[in-house]
């Protein structure tokens, strides 16, 4: 049980409903992380900025952007983000092969996703301190500067989300209940 509540148009801070309602228009409803953050209109603001300029304003393709989120969600063990990232994954028309190799824990397709992860990984487990041979192996795969920087950006947004599902427990949303995960881990 939470002690964070899920919170709407009739009971979130007044800072909180256009933001709210923002989320409605964007998604058709509200997302369960999004009604917890609502308590903190200043989180789910920043957390609706994030969102916007990795999802619309990096170089990352449809795949590469699914790798950051899942590998991310994966690593935090985010009961919530990994099924709402399955079924973004699908809708941006990801193969099921690169999304279940990420829930997996098992071999990408390509050697450049795979690349992708063990940086995004890399940047997470170092707390942003990858090595120089780390960084090269990104970089081999045809990755630079800007990608090194968009996937800090990645990992901010989905430490906002996955450390708020944590603490707040948050209910999968109905939609996203059918890719239900169990990290590897405790299988």
């Amino acid at each position: 049980m939470s002690r964070f509540e899920r919170l709407n148009e009739t009971n979130a801070p007044a800072a909180s409903i256009p933001l709210i309602e923002k989320s409605k228009k964007a998604f058709g409803r509200l997302p369960g992380l999004h009604a917890v953050m609502a308590g903190a209109p200043a989180l789910l603001d920043g957390y609706q900025v994030l969102h916007r300029l990795f999802a619309e304003e990096t170089s990352f393709d449809a795949e590469e952007k699914t790798v950051v989120w899942q590998t991310i969600n994966v690593a935090h063990e985010c009961h919530y983000c990994v099924p709402a990232h399955t079924g973004i994954a699908k809708a941006m028309q990801v193969s099921d092969e690169v999304t279940n190799a990420l829930r997996d824990e098992t071999p990408l397709p390509t050697s450049k996703l795979e690349a992708l992860r063990t940086f995004t990984l890399a940047m997470l487990e170092s707390r942003g301190n990858p090595t120089e041979e780390q960084m090269d192996a990104f970089y081999a795969e045809g990755y630079g500067d800007q990608q090194v920087l968009e996937v800090i950006l990645g990992l901010a947004q989905k430490l906002m989300s996955n450390y708020t599902n944590h603490i707040a427990k948050t209910p999968v949303d109905a939609p996203f209940e059918k890719y239900s995960w169990t990290p590897v881990s405790k299988r």
